[in-house]
């Protein structure tokens, strides 16, 4: 398989890229990706993060490689990785599930019942429309997802998601299941507009990710609320929160 161009970057874009950097060290690179940056090139993206790594290539022009994924209306913590062992490691340890991911939403119709506790269906894809999206389905693969409510109101509330899986979607298919969408997921559900409130985007944030570093040990990265999140849970009367605790 050819091996994809390196984009050329501006000076604006190595700039933002850069913006974007909470952590670098000699293995790896961690960012607050933001919503509507795609994380991928494909279809009518014209920049994503995967391009902007060429901002941190070597002499050689090998550039780092992302180990996971976020959806491009998701924000938050997103690792890449410097080196191959690094990537191999990292790849291995989400795989593995020893990384500890924690995000935030904002769902619509009030708290989960119960407040905490775990949704445990499993997840077939699909295409609805032409768009691909994930079922509940007792045939598909397993899926875990533990939450609490940090805070609710009659429309709508902040849960902290701490998914056990990486299905795709998960997060959104589950809180849908269970009849709260997180807000502004059309895909799912979600409603554009809560009590007087509108919702700009899907409100769902990663807001942490404890990983195993490759140099040995584990690291916890962070990435505050978004301002928009914040706005929205101000407009409901909702408490903004800072990244939940480990």
């Amino acid at each position: 398989m050819p091996t994809r161009a390196t984009p050329s970057l501006s000076k604006e874009d190595v700039a933002y890229a850069r913006a974007l950097l909470i952590h670098e060290d000699a293995h790896i690179l961690v960012f607050n990706k933001p919503s509507g940056l795609a994380v991928q090139g494909g279809s009518g993206v014209t920049r994503s993060l995967e391009d902007m790594l060429a901002a941190f290539a070597k002499s050689s022009g090998k550039r780092p490689r992302l180990v996971h994924r976020l959806d491009r209306e998701t924000s938050g913590v997103i690792v890449a990785a410097r080196t191959k062992p690094a990537a191999a490691q990292l790849s291995e340890a989400f795989a593995g599930r020893e990384v500890e991911k924690t995000y935030l939403a904002i769902v619509c119709g009030g708290a989960p019942e119960p407040r905490v506790g775990e949704i445990d269906l499993a997840l077939r894809k699909s295409s609805r429309r032409g768009l691909d999206i994930m079922e509940i389905d007792p045939a598909g693969q397993s899926a875990l997802t533990r939450y609490r409510t940090l805070t609710a109101v009659p429309e709508a509330a902040l849960v902290e998601l701490r998914p056990e899986t990486g299905r795709m979607h998960q997060l959104r298919a589950h809180l849908a299941a269970i009849g709260r969408p997180i807000a502004g997921d059309g895909k799912y559900g979600g409603l554009f507009r809560l009590s007087a409130a509108e919702v700009p985007r899907l409100m769902l944030h990663a807001a942490a990710l404890d990983v195993p570093h490759p140099d040995g040990g584990r690291r916890r990265f962070e990435a505050p609320l978004p301002a928009d999140m914040a706005e929205l849970l101000s407009s409901l009367g909702l408490e903004p929160t800072s990244a939940p605790q480990s």
